[in-house]
């Protein structure tokens, strides 16, 4: 009950933002969400290193100003957005130089740029989908081909599955894996064809001017991503040794296990919008 009822309680904030809410406001919760998944992937990549060498991994000030630093410059000045994470970068890397074990330095600065890349910069496109021609519709697309394909796999696999996916995460199995696509698709779809329903009706918020074939082989590309996702966060959670990534969300564990999916569907999609772009464009 206590998974359901968070569940319930994320998808309904969600969903109001994507539908009422401001873009600065979305990039805020969005800002908020990097923040709190960045704290979490620090404890995972802490995990390994000797309680006396704590104080020279990565300074919290450097991650949560860096994620500050990164959705500012992404949302309203792109072309600095290449030259503030070089710039991050070496000063962490000047950080650890002074401060860290030698045999530490890189490591360090290493772990912490993959933190902006990796859990940062994907969220950081939440609000830029959301501003985007067919925004609206194409997020609650994304987050539908997300949240259905988790859930479907989640189900199935418990009560079906019988044959082991991945030895980076034991308890997913191919059943599983096929019920997360078909979810995807199906819940895709349904956004899809809801929004079309709604034009008809006068209202377009949630139209995507994109034929319906293209859009449910997206939904299994981005189920591909997704479920990618998932499994390269239990790789990381696997190598610190802990099952979940925190306990913020009761019965869901920490902000990083609710979005890992996220972190790589959410690219696909910009880089596919990105694409549909440079088409249009060169036509």
């Amino acid at each position: 009950m206590k998974r359901i009822a968070t569940a319930v309680v994320l998808i309904v904030a969600v969903l109001a933002l994507v539908l009422r809410g401001d873009l600065w406001l979305i990039a805020c919760f969005a800002a908020l969400v990097a923040g709190l998944a960045a704290f979490e992937y620090r404890a995972l990549a802490h995990a390994g290193i000797a309680a006396q060498e704590k104080q020279a991994a990565i300074p919290l000030w450097w991650l949560l100003g860096s994620t500050v630093l990164v959705f500012f410059f992404t949302l309203r000045l792109p072309d600095f957005e290449l030259p503030v994470l070089s710039l991050l970068t070496f000063l962490l890397f000047a950080w650890s130089g002074f401060r860290a074990p030698f045999h530490r330095v890189l490591l360090n600065t290493s772990l912490g740029l993959f933190a902006l890349i990796y859990v940062v910069y994907p969220l950081t496109l939440i609000p830029l989908i959301r501003a985007h021609e067919d925004g609206t519709g194409l997020l609650l697309f994304l987050f539908a081909c997300v949240w259905c394909g988790d859930i479907a796999a989640l189900y199935v696999g418990r009560y079906f599955g019988k044959h082991k996916l991945s030895r980076l995460s034991p308890n997913k199995t191919w059943e599983g894996t096929i019920a997360s696509v078909l979810g995807s698709v199906v819940c895709g779809m349904g956004v899809f064809f809801f929004g079309q329903w709604l034009s008809g009706r006068g209202y377009t918020e949630l139209h995507i001017g994109v034929a319906a074939w293209k859009l449910a082989l997206l939904a299994v590309v981005l189920n591909g991503a997704a479920q990618l996702g998932d499994l390269l966060e239990s790789a990381i959670k696997r190598g610190a040794g802990v099952k979940d990534s925190g306990t913020l969300l009761p019965g869901h564990g920490g902000v990083l296990d609710r979005i890992d999916a996220l972190l790589l569907a959410a690219p696909v999609l910009w880089y596919v919008l990105l694409l549909k772009d440079w088409q249009t464009l060169f036509r």
